[in-house]
């Protein structure tokens, strides 16, 4: 994915009640279960489905690297689908998102005022609107670049203009060199 796209669905996972399956075989057996049938696994992992029937039944307990890779990134994302629903929903109706970055920020403002780069360290409270947008954009398959677009969007309008009290000449902001960035709903 991405850092924005890794941010939110960090920040996801963060919600879920209970740990996803650790061990192989485990996270083979929850795989086999969502998707009804181990053949479908073999195919979504690019296995043989005799090998998928050994992890089933412990005869295989450690995989390649690779393997482990994908096994791991499948069952994160199939994990607790409701519990991850209700989170996103939560954030983009009543909650909000937390953002939490290190980056390089500066605008675009007219003559006379400060507009230079500079690295800031910042943790906004985001409103639900943003929230739902940074949601339904990963959701569609935005970029990075627009992800970050739309957090550009929500840090100027928040932080920097405070919801339209202050700084309303503020034209455009830029955001770059991210060294960290977190989110958390």
């Amino acid at each position: 994915m991405s850092l924005f796209g890794d941010g939110l669905e960090a920040a996801v996972h963060k919600t879920f009640t209970r740990p996803a399956p650790k061990s192989a075989p485990a996270q083979m057996r929850y795989l086999v279960k969502q998707l009804k049938g181990t053949k479908a696994v073999a195919q979504m992992l690019r296995i043989s489905q005799r090998t998928v029937e050994r992890y089933v039944k412990d005869q295989i307990k450690k995989p390649r690297p690779d393997l482990a890779a994908r096994l791991e990134r499948e069952v994160k994302t199939r994990w607790q689908p409701q519990i991850r629903a209700k989170a996103k929903t939560r954030a983009a109706t009543t909650g909000g998102i937390i953002i939490d970055t290190r980056a390089r920020l500066g605008y675009t403002a007219p003559i006379g005022s400060t507009d230079q780069d500079r690295l800031r360290h910042l943790t906004v409270a985001l409103p639900p609107q943003y929230a739902a947008r940074l949601f339904d954009a990963q959701e569609t398959g935005a970029s990075d670049q627009q992800l970050q677009q739309i957090a550009a969007e929500a840090l100027k309008e928040v932080y920097f203009q405070d919801n339209g009290r202050r700084a309303g000449q503020l034209e455009e902001l830029r955001f770059t060199d991210i060294e960290h960035l977190e989110f958390d709903l």
